[in-house]
C-alpha cells in the first residue's frame, strides 16, 4: 500500500477507534482480551481497507469488520487471539483510554449485555450508539423491519436480566 492510503488510513481510525474498543467492551472480560481482540479488528481492517470504496461511511463499514471480526473469533471459542507481526513503524495509532468504570449504569448493561447472543450484542452496540434502523440493518445485512423487531425483543430480554439484578429502573 501506498505512504498516502496508510496516512488516510490511520487518521481514519483514529478518528472512528472508540467503534472498536465499544465492540471489544461487549465481547472481552478483561483489558488483555481488550487489547488483543482490538488489534486483530485493526489488523482485518487493515487488510480490508484496500477494498473499502467509500460507498458506505468509514464508521459503518467499519463496524461490519468489527463485528464480524469479533464475532467470527467468538463464535469458534478461540479466546487466544493469534497474534500478528506488525511493523509499529509503518502505522503508529494513538490508543486513547477508554474507561467506563466510572458509570455504574454502564457496567451493569455491559454485565447484561454480555449474556446476549453476538448478533443480539452487535445489534444493542449500534442502537446504543444511536445509529438508525437503516444503517444497522444495512452493517448487520438484515433487514430494517427485522433489526426493529429483534431490537424490541432485545429490549424486553435486558429488562428481565436487568430485574433479576433489581437494576431495570433506570432503564425506562
Amino acid at each position: 500500500m501506498n505512504k498516502e492510503l496508510e496516512i488516510e488510513f490511520v487518521t481514519l481510525l483514529e478518528q472512528h477507534q472508540n467503534i472498536l474498543h465499544k465492540i471489544c467492551k461487549l465481547y472481552t472480560a478483561d483489558m488483555d482480551s481488550h487489547n488483543d481482540l482490538f488489534q486483530e479488528m485493526v489488523i482485518q481492517l487493515w487488510r480490508a481497507y484496500p477494498s473499502f470504496k467509500g460507498d458506505a461511511k468509514f464508521s459503518t463499514w467499519a463496524y461490519r469488520v468489527a463485528l464480524n471480526t469479533a464475532i467470527s473469533l467468538f463464535r469458534t471459542k478461540k479466546r487466544k487471539i493469534e497474534m500478528v507481526p506488525w511493523d509499529n513503524h509503518i502505522l503508529n495509532i494513538r490508543c486513547e483510554d477508554y474507561d467506563t468504570q466510572q458509570e455504574e449504569q454502564l457496567r451493569f448493561l455491559y454485565t447484561a449485555v454480555r449474556q446476549l447472543t453476538d448478533i443480539e450484542k452487535a445489534l444493542v452496540y449500534m442502537y446504543l450508539e444511536d445509529k438508525d434502523y437503516v444503517e444497522i440493518a444495512e452493517t448487520l445485512g438484515i433487514s430494517e423491519v427485522n433489526a426493529r423487531v429483534k431490537m424490541n425483543r432485545i429490549k424486553t430480554k435486558l429488562k428481565n436480566i436487568l430485574n433479576k439484578k433489581g437494576t431495570a429502573e433506570w432503564m425506562g
